[in-house]
């Protein structure tokens, strides 16, 4: 077990004087630590310059987890960084920030960030260097500091762990060995300050918790249901990019719950979250916590899973309640309708989280399949089994069927069950068998074998022409 610091209370205190744990002290080891990610150490300290293993790299190793992030923090500037390494490329406006390159694997280095107040003139009046709007958040911020400045400036207590390559010492600045043991998610600084100055942090305060099995302080906590609207402000595209790590990272459920607790959930999906606030949708919220157990189980067995799917699940219900409006406002064939809601839906949920293009074309494919599945007359059985993202529409099916039968009325109980059973045997069966399926529900669904469908009807005129 690692060394203890002082009980911590309250916000989370950076320290003058970092406590430093010797080798002896820690478990983080050069073993744990990708090989990528000590090249970049070594060439920076080779190079001159301080640099240091920061954040959930330290952090997940710390904690008995493997990890998964190897960030690094620097005194080099971004052009010094870039200046050292051949593969380093310089990204980002709100945050400058340079990637070194190693094929698929990407080492993020960032410059120690420095107070804004400390800046100077010439840094404060310039508007790629900094920014700030009326209420606080970060626009810009490329002001650089000291590592003291840096830990200050870091999110929560348990991030601000440095690891150095040079003597293998950790260095703690807010006591996040305390808040590691204790496993508690504390903010550095006042909570309010924090959230303004970046919203995202109260999703990366649910994040964590879920993550790492811990609590949210109670400092930490407070100010989240009263500053929760200032996510409303956060560009759609980086909303999607949280969705990903909240969503698709193995705790979907436990997110989603806390998301719903804090009242944040709202601003990822308005049109559903309107549904799961109403009594008689109470089968909404059955849904979506099936669709994302399912995804867990997937993540978590090492499957491969498309964040389509669980957009086409999330937005399911949506969708159908729009289509029902629609079709209430015009005359409209079911085709029409759906394609009218479609764009209805989609042109508000993109104001929330911007989903790509190549998602949207899968979700549409899985809705659209819903009713293909239905139709097993004919060909079309065999041209829905034949669809690119029949896979998807079949597991789509499965779990409404496990919902939906319990909504639906009475005269239709089964219809769902039915279907999916049909869908299941029909992939396990030969293809003589499948035609005898196919051939039998055509029947069923005429209430007799003697009645022809148009086809049949059409080939003895054809005959008496000739």
């Amino acid at each position: 077990m690692f060394s203890k610091n002082p009980a911590s209370s309250g916000a989370g205190v950076v320290t003058a004087q970092p406590t430093v744990l010797t080798r002896d002290q820690h478990p983080v080891s050069r073993k744990f630590i990708s090989a990528n990610a000590l090249k970049v150490l070594y060439r920076l300290n080779k190079g001159g310059y301080k640099a240091y293993l920061v954040g959930g790299g330290v952090r997940d190793i710390l904690l008995g987890k493997e990890p998964k992030d190897f960030d690094i923090a620097t005194n080099a500037t971004p052009e010094q960084i870039k200046a050292l390494f051949r593969n380093c490329r310089l990204i980002g406006r709100r945050f400058r920030l340079a990637h070194i390159v190693f094929g698929r694997d990407i080492i993020e280095v960032a410059t120690f960030r420095g107070h804004h107040e400390n800046a100077s003139k010439k840094e404060q009046s310039c508007q790629k260097t900094s920014k700030q709007n009326d209420e606080g958040m970060l626009l810009r911020d490329n002001i650089y500091g000291s590592i003291e400045e840096d830990a200050e400036r870091r999110d929560f207590t348990i991030n601000a762990l440095y690891y150095s390559a040079t003597d293998f010492t950790v260095h703690d600045f807010a006591n996040g060995m305390h808040d590691i043991n204790a496993k508690k998610i504390r903010l550095i600084g006042d909570p309010q300050t924090r959230y303004r100055e970046d919203p995202v942090r109260m999703l990366r305060a649910i994040r964590f918790a879920t993550k790492l099995d811990m609590t949210i302080s109670d400092e930490t906590e407070a100010p989240i249901n009263e500053l929760a609207p200032l996510l409303e402000s956060i560009p759609a595209a980086r909303m999607f990019e949280e969705f990903l790590k909240l969503f698709i990272s193995g705790k979907a459920v436990a997110n989603f719950e806390h998301l719903c607790h804090y009242n944040i959930f709202q601003y990822f999906f308005p049109a559903l979250n309107d549904m799961l606030t109403e009594q008689q949708h109470q089968y909404v919220n059955d849904f979506i916590i099936l669709a994302m157990s399912n995804t867990d189980k997937r993540i978590n067995n090492n499957q491969r899973v498309t964040p389509a799917f669980l957009f086409a699940a999330l937005l399911w219900y949506p969708l159908q309640q729009q289509i029902q409006l629609v079709k209430a406002s015009a005359q409209l064939s079911p085709q029409d309708a759906f394609f009218e809601a479609l764009g209805i839906i989609m042109s508000r949920q993109q104001q929330s989280i911007a989903i790509p293009k190549r998602f949207q074309t899968v979700m549409k494919d899985i809705w659209i399949l819903q009713e293909r599945l239905a139709r097993r007359d004919g060909k079309r059985a065999y041209k829905a089994f034949e669809h690119p993202k029949f896979r998807a529409g079949y597991d789509f099916l499965l779990l409404r069927a496990q919902i939906e039968e319990a909504n639906l009325p009475e005269n239709t109980k089964g219809s769902l069950s039915e279907l999916a059973k049909w869908w299941t045997d029909f992939q396990n069966v030969s293809p003589e068998t499948q035609q005898q399926m196919i051939k039998a529900t055509a029947s069923n669904r005429s209430g007799t074998s003697a009645r022809r469908s148009p086809r049949k009807r059409r080939k003895p005129a054809a005959n008496n022409n000739g």
